[in-house]
């Protein structure tokens, strides 16, 4: 029976996003491939005025 899953990913960084995705990606064909959903959250640290990113994507596939 073929099942519809997710593969969720959440990095501080995009690069390291890319490279865990990328890795997951390699180990499913390409045929499995539903649907990819990316968002990214950036929040203000008002003690430091530091800018903080939340990267976050999910994967969709069929297993």
């Amino acid at each position: 029976m073929v099942m519809i899953q997710v593969k969720l990913f959440d990095r501080e960084h995009e690069k390291d996003l890319e490279k865990e995705m990328n890795r997951f990606l390699k180990g499913i064909d390409e045929k499995k491939l539903v649907d990819i959903k990316y968002n990214v959250a950036a929040m203000s640290e008002e003690v430091e005025e530091e800018q903080i990113y939340c990267f976050s994507a999910m994967i969709i596939y069929r297993a």
